[in-house]
């Protein structure tokens, strides 16, 4: 395997810069096995491989023989009312020492109510009092975890009007009162900020990066009057313009895109992916 050389170690936190990855998908398994390529690392979506399933454990040990791979979830509901779910937990920590993962992420959203599963990433209302009732779950998650623990941004489709503060005010809020980490989806900013018509410069503007140890990229469909995240189209020049404001002032992390749906072959999906890495080194250059 052929990772990109140094790659700094991110800060003092020991957190490290793993390159350019993709998300793994089931799609592209095969010419993954065929021609082992040279990517620098994958993400898998926690709960495809933590109950036990054997195909597609058999499939993730090989993987794990030559790749690093970090783990993101979907199914945390870490904003619903109801309480953690250390079955969940436990599973979640299993596969973690199993992938030896740098790190868990998951979505600041909830999708959860006694009884039901909606089976979708729900927006919270950015109000004081749910921003400190997610906190203290989420650093209950890390400490259970052991590892660094980063909750993702969502796309933004309708707003609370209780809210009462800003998007970018309550993420900060959340992962500073857990002493958490942001996973940045700099596609879900743009998104939110045309949605909900606000700058997305302002929102990268005012949360502390620091706190990043990894951003998303991904691709999204122009509805219209609305931008819905589709992870099924290249990234836009306007997202690609954000990342590269962005991501020197992360200090520099994992880079990781996302396509889930209308797949491309491998080789198409990893040149995608590899954009990031021409603009980490225009970066340096400019430096």
């Amino acid at each position: 395997m052929a990772l990109s050389p140094s790659y700094p170690m991110k800060k003092t936190n020991a957190i490290p810069n793993l390159g350019i990855g993709i998300g793994l998908r089931a799609a592209h398994y095969r010419e993954i096995f065929s021609s082992w390529p040279a990517i620098d690392w994958f993400e898998i979506i926690s709960e495809n491989f933590m109950f036990g399933q054997k195909k597609p454990l058999k499939n993730l040990a090989r993987i794990l023989e030559r790749y690093p791979v970090v783990q993101h979830g979907v199914n945390l509901s870490i904003g619903s009312a109801e309480p953690l779910d250390f079955d969940y937990l436990k599973k979640l920590k299993e596969l973690a020492k199993l992938t030896k993962t740098p790190w868990i992420s998951d979505h600041l959203s909830w999708g959860r109510a006694p009884g039901a599963n909606f089976h979708e990433l729900l927006p919270l209302p950015f109000r004081k009092d749910v921003a400190d009732f997610v906190a203290e779950k989420a650093r209950i998650v890390q400490d259970f975890l052991e590892i660094p623990f980063a909750l993702e941004n969502l796309s933004a489709y309708a707003a609370f009007t209780i809210d009462e503060m800003t998007e970018w005010e309550f993420y900060s809020r959340v992962v500073e009162k857990a002493d958490i980490y942001m996973m940045l989806d700099v596609n879900n900013v743009f998104v939110s900020s045309h949605n909900s018509g606000f700058s997305p410069e302002e929102y990268l503007s005012n949360i502390p990066l620091d706190r990043v140890l990894q951003i998303h990229l991904a691709g999204h469909t122009d509805c219209g009057t609305h931008l819905l995240d589709t992870h099924d189209h290249p990234v836009c020049d306007e997202v690609w313009q954000l990342y590269a404001k962005v991501y020197p002032k992360t200090g520099g992390v994992s880079t990781l895109l996302e396509w889930d749906d209308n797949f491309l072959p491998f080789d198409a999906t990893w040149k995608e992916a590899l954009k990031a890495k021409a603009f980490q080194q225009e970066i340096v250059l400019q430096c």
